[in-house]
């Protein structure tokens, strides 16, 4: 039987009975092809510079070391150099927006610690570029990446640490893409940040990351980049095809709060705030820069790593991770030397910037559509109180003026992206005949009228 859905507008009373796609990973990847292209999205694309990558790249390179510990004193070595070139790019291309892109420094004492051995002065290198729409301008998406490198040991400062891929690529990206996005307006903010002290604990991230959750900021989505510049693994094998996006489903927390029992109770563990954003993520990222793959790893990060997107995941954020499908160890947290044959050594020449032009038309193109389109709906819930083989689900009105409607998705409980979807009009009650709540996870996402959509929202149970 071809299950159909009944809904309630939010002014008039009338009922309407229309057909659902069909539940198949094809029937999901037709629609969002069919869904509308946007201008802006596909402009902003092509405009990612492989060659401007390539030479942010090289020139953080030539500062030598960029370990969090090295001279910050001096102009032409250290770290301290770096991030005063990373500003002064970011400072150039604000003019070039005329003024829209904001820069700063996000300036911090980070006290002793394992990999601290004396009080240090971190900064940040933070470019916002505010929302033009008011409803949406205080919600926020921040892409970083880390701007300080290391040699094998964690606490040798001096030594050449070129740190090309890891993580002059992810910094490479972030700043291509904030002054390639400077250019354009959207309706929700934008932060683009480089930050110091990865290496030494994700200092910089959570310092930042910190002063969000104690304003009470509303970041709706976070992604790091981090060693997204080789295509080659340590086989030789090239990967030039996809890019791995590590999204946490549970939080390793002592203590459970509600909302994560209610995702457990509710079979929910793979639709926590970080997979739906994942999700969205790979259907833009692959809509506006296909045949390109983002394949969503279902997991925080790589064993025995991490990285700044933790640093947000741990204060209750929706974070995600970037990085190369295949990685080559020996050119990651290396002294730079010759072993016989074998180079060792974080170097340019193992980068390929073509690669890490791909990997930020990705971000961008996600980043731009989850800066356009509304926010995700709130208090999603599914009604439980009867037993039947049919769906409702209700939700709360969104505010922004150029709403249009809400689109349903769902997928099977074995699969992990969505497999259906239709859009319902702008209302705020649905049901989904013949399909049961028992058997589908349901989403809820909000459109704009250029068809621009949301994040989806997992409902809870309404008895």
């Amino acid at each position: 039987m071809t299950p159909f859905f009944r809904v309630t507008p939010l002014v008039a009373a009338l009922t309407l009975s229309v057909p659902l796609w069909a539940s198949s990973n094809t029937a999901f990847a037709d629609a969002a092809d069919a869904a509308p292209r946007q201008p802006q999205i596909e402009q902003i694309v092509a405009e990612i510079s492989p060659q401007r990558i390539e030479s942010y790249v090289r020139k953080l390179v030539s500062f030598g070391t960029r370990h969090t510990l090295a001279d910050s004193s001096s102009e032409t070595t250290g770290i301290g150099a770096a991030r005063r070139w990373i500003k002064g790019e970011l400072d150039r291309c604000a003019a070039d927006s005329g003024g829209r892109l904001q820069v700063t420094l996000d300036s911090f004492t980070q006290p002793v610690s394992p990999r601290v051995p004396v009080p240090t002065e971190l900064v940040n290198v933070v470019a916002t570029l505010p929302g033009t729409q008011a409803q949406s301008r205080d919600r926020l998406y921040v892409v970083s990446s880390h701007y300080d490198s290391r040699a094998s040991d964690a606490l040798d400062a001096k030594s050449f640490a070129p740190g090309a891929n890891d993580d002059a690529s992810g910094t490479a990206a972030v700043m291509e893409m904030a002054c390639v996005m400077a250019r354009h307006q959207f309706d929700a903010t934008l932060v683009f940040m480089t930050v110091p002290g990865e290496e030494q604990g994700l200092y910089g991230a959570a310092h930042w990351a910190e002063q969000a959750r104690q304003k009470n900021l509303n970041v709706a989505g976070m992604f790091t980049n981090d060693i997204i510049g080789s295509s080659r693994s340590d086989d030789g094998k090239v990967d030039k095809s996809q890019v791995r996006l590590f999204a946490e489903g549970l939080p390793p927390l002592r203590e459970m709060p509600d909302h994560l029992r209610t995702l457990i109770a509710t079979g929910g563990e793979n639709d926590s705030p970080s997979r739906q954003l994942a999700r969205h993520v790979k259907e833009i990222g692959e809509r506006y820069v296909a045949p390109f793959k983002v394949t969503v790893i279902q997991r925080r990060d790589r064993y025995l790593r991490g990285g700044d997107h933790m640093a947000f995941l741990e204060r209750g954020y929706a974070a995600l991770r970037f990085t190369e499908p295949n990685e080559d160890f020996n050119h990651q947290h290396q002294d730079v030397r010759k072993v016989g044959a074998l180079q060792y050594g974080d170097l340019p020449e193992f980068v390929d910037f073509d690669y890490i032009a791909q990997v930020a038309r990705v971000n961008a193109a996600a980043l731009s559509s989850l800066a356009l389109a509304p926010a995700a709906p709130q208090k999603v819930q599914i009604r439980t109180a009867k037993l039947d083989n049919n769906t409702e689900l209700v939700w709360q009105a969104n505010g922004e003026p150029d709403l249009a409607g809400y689109r349903i998705v769902w997928r099977e409980t074995t699969a992990a992206q969505w497999q259906g979807a239709s859009m319902v009009g702008n209302v705020t009650h649905v049901t989904l005949d013949h399909m049961s709540k028992d058997n589908y996870f349901f989403g809820v996402q909000a459109v704009d009228k250029q068809g621009n959509v949301s994040v989806a929202s997992y409902p809870t149970p309404l008895r």
